[in-house]
């Protein structure tokens, strides 16, 4: 599933691509078919991210939220556009570059106040200007969830995703399992500081870097064109640090990966 730095990288580059200038919606797939009508032809004003939320606002007030889930993406091309392949959700086509959207776990118009209520139930975004990570701070302090578990709920914070849950853990040498009522704030501070930076590089280079310079060496990244992670599917890897196997478990439905020595 895309992380945070993704969608903030999309809201940017269709601003760039899309925006101040109408836009022609449609849906060649026929599920986004009313949706599409709803905002075809109409300027788009501008983009925003929250968290994993994708929003497109229109003139006349109408928003176009997306959310990728595990399986959504966008697909670019330059202008005259192809013929649509496969299932496209939605298509965009300004001036001089199209979009196609396909998989995404949710496609919808909705309006600028219903925002709010989406928002409302997330937690603050790390790349966001106003993100306040006394809020998340709050939240976890009071729960018997473990901070593996309490990092990837995007009521605490939103816009975490699994690498940068296991890598921020792991930068901390906080054991995953750890309840989030036994994280002192001062650790929590360095967490949330950490978490802040790394997304932003993250936005910045199109890419999750989460090695330091120091430790980037030895065995090669998980897949071809991914960087360097310290635990991120290593499981039975040696650590890059002390050399001790990465575990693995599964932790509310996802795999989690950590060095039991470093985070003791």
């Amino acid at each position: 599933m895309p992380e945070g730095h993704t969608l903030h990288r999309l809201a940017r580059l269709h601003q760039r691509r899309f925006g101040r200038a109408p836009v022609l919606v449609s849906s060649p797939q026929g599920r986004f078919a009313e949706g599409a009508a709803a905002v075809n032809g109409r300027i788009l004003k501008k983009t925003s991210a929250w968290g994993k939320h994708l929003f497109h606002h229109y003139d006349g007030g109408r928003v176009v939220h997306v959310h990728l889930g595990l399986y959504g993406t966008f697909t670019e091309f330059p202008v005259p556009p192809p013929l649509p392949v496969g299932q496209v959700r939605m298509r965009m086509v300004g001036a001089e570059y199209g979009t196609d959207l396909r998989g995404p776990t949710v496609c919808e118009v909705i309006t600028e106040p219903e925002i709010g209520d989406i928002v409302s139930r997330l937690g603050p975004d790390p790349l966001r200007r106003d993100a306040d990570g006394t809020l998340a701070w709050v939240r976890i302090r009071k729960s018997r969830r473990v901070i593996g578990a309490l990092l990837m709920d995007q009521t605490v914070i939103a816009g975490v995703g699994n690498v940068y849950r296991c890598e921020l853990l792991y930068r901390h040498g906080v054991d995953p399992y750890r309840p989030g009522t036994h994280i002192d704030e001062d650790e929590f501070k360095a967490m949330w500081t950490d978490l802040v930076e790394l997304m932003k590089v993250g936005l910045r280079r199109g890419k999750i870097v989460v090695v330091r310079p120091e430790d980037d060496h030895g065995p090669p990244s998980y897949a071809p064109g991914r960087p360097r992670t310290y635990v991120y599917r290593r499981a039975g890897d040696p650590c890059r640090v002390c050399g001790t196997e990465i575990r693995t478990a599964v932790l509310e439905g996802r795999n989690l990966f950590w060095c039991p020595t470093c985070q003791s």
